[in-house]
């Protein structure tokens, strides 16, 4: 009895999927596995620029797959399981080998938080389909977080005012760990900086601003780091505290203007 084939098999094509992005999300990825080789060696300002240098190219491969039209679901997952690696992983491993290790488990535990909290605000990234993606944040971006970490690595490693040397509290790099990975999971808003209408509107003083900051860069470059990672952290915080505030602000008055009518319908003399 012989077999016949079906002439409308369905045939089955393999997407194709972008070379030049998920390339640079490749070299993103093996910055943060050479700062983890690196921490391991003791190397802690090597394994921070690695990071560093992981966060720039990061950077990179989401502006090439808009420019290419190449953007894709894969593309998306790809990077974010590159993150976790060069953004959670990488940092939390340099936490605990340069100062962590001190508190023996409990600071293995409080890097294993960090890495899960990262991990975890990147999931929910993923999953958020809301507009509000292009001009903010929820949550600090896993790459501050890594940052905050470099920050005090860079500070605590390197003499900086050529005289100066910093010796980090171990309870306030703890400190420190422990809040970026709470913000990473927080509702807290952080701006995106992708909508660039201020930019256009104001580009003067953005150049002046833009001048002055390589210049004091080009001058400090680890306190200006450190100043920069601890102000967008201290700015998410007071930018929600208003915000929250003007929210009550206008609830209230929103309360206060229904009881109002409510008692001129009781009492019209009033």
């Amino acid at each position: 009895m012989s077999k016949h084939k079906n002439p409308r098999r369905k045939i089955i094509r393999r997407r194709s999927v972008p070379f030049l992005p998920n390339f640079i999300t490749t070299m993103s990825l093996f910055s943060g596995f050479y700062s983890i080789f690196y921490a391991i060696k003791g190397r802690f300002v090597t394994a921070g620029l690695l990071i560093l240098l992981a966060s720039l190219i990061d950077g990179m491969d989401g502006r090439v797959a808009r420019a290419t039209n190449s953007t894709s679901a894969f593309g998306k997952e790809y990077d974010s399981l590159s993150d976790v690696i060069a953004f959670g992983v990488a940092p939390a491993l340099l936490a605990y080998l340069w100062k962590l290790n001190h508190f023996q488990n409990f600071g293995f535990l409080t890097c294993c938080l960090f890495a899960a909290c990262g991990a975890l605000r990147l999931a929910r990234f993923n999953s958020d389909t809301a507009d509000d993606h292009m001009s903010t944040f929820t949550g600090l971006p896993i790459p501050m977080a890594a940052a905050t970490v470099i920050s005090m690595v860079f500070l605590d490693q390197l003499v900086i005012l050529d005289r100066i040397s910093i010796n980090l509290s171990v309870w306030f790099v703890l400190a420190m760990v422990y809040l970026s990975a709470f913000l990473m999971v927080s509702t807290i808003k952080y701006p995106s900086f992708k909508r660039l209408e201020y930019l256009k509107t104001h580009t003067f003083q953005m150049l002046v601003a833009g001048l002055l900051f390589i210049y004091v860069l080009a001058q400090e470059p680890v306190i200006m780091f450190a100043v920069m990672v601890m102000g967008f952290i201290a700015f998410g915080l007071i930018w929600n505290l208003i915000r929250v505030l003007r929210h009550t602000a206008a609830d209230e008055s929103e309360i206060g203007g229904v009881n109002h009518e409510v008692s001129q319908r009781e009492n019209p003399n009033i």
